[in-house]
C-alpha cells in the first residue's frame, strides 16, 4: 500500500509529536528537519515493505500447487517468507 504525501506528512507529526511526549527527543529546534527525516524513513520503509511483498507474492504463485490468498496455508507461507525476507534484510 504506497502512502500520500499527506499521509506521510501527517504520520511525521504523530511521530514528531510521540517522541516529544514521551520526552524521547529534546524539543527540537528545527522541527522541519526533524520532520523530513522521518518522511525520508517512513518513505523508505514503506518502499521496502512493497518490495518485500511484491516478492512474497511472486514466491507464492510460482508453486506449481495454486494456494488461494486468504486462506490459512497462504497466510503460514506468507508469514514464514515474510520472517525469511525480513532476516535478509536484517531486520530478523
Amino acid at each position: 500500500m504506497r502512502l500520500s504525501d499527506d499521509k506521510i506528512s501527517h504520520l511525521s507529526h504523530i511521530v514528531l509529536k510521540g517522541l516529544a511526549d514521551k520526552k524521547a527527543i529534546a524539543p527540537p529546534a528545527d522541527e522541519g528537519a526533524i520532520r523530513r527525516e522521518i518522511k525520508r524513513i517512513l518513505v523508505k520503509e514503506s518502499k521496502l515493505a512493497e518490495e518485500m511483498d511484491e516478492s512474497i507474492r511472486k514466491k507464492l504463485q510460482s508453486y506449481s500447487k495454486k494456494i488461494p490468498e486468504g486462506t490459512s496455508e497462504w497466510d503460514v507461507l506468507y508469514q514464514k517468507f515474510f520472517q525469511e525476507e525480513s532476516a535478509k534484510k536484517g531486520r530478523g
